[in-house]
């Protein structure tokens, strides 16, 4: 089942299938390691919903929830 990064709750995690968006926000998300066949899991939200933050490639790493909507996870 494929949903958004930001549609997963605290302690589920995901396989990045693809990065959305464009120019600057998606070099950003590569550049911070977040590439197809990446492992993400969502470690907190924020009280109202933004930012959260995730573990990527074994570090911690903090988006707003408009980046986190651009990249596709296939629930493990």
């Amino acid at each position: 089942m494929v949903r958004l990064l930001s549609e997963l709750k605290n302690g589920e995690s995901g396989k990045v299938v693809k990065v959305n968006g464009e120019g600057a926000v998606r070099r950003r998300l590569f550049d911070m390691g977040i590439t197809p066949g990446a492992l993400a899991q969502m470690r907190k939200k924020a009280p109202l919903g933004d930012p959260i933050e995730i573990t990527v490639r074994g570090y911690e790493l903090t988006l707003r929830k408009v980046e986190a909507a651009c990249v596709e996870v296939e629930f493990l």
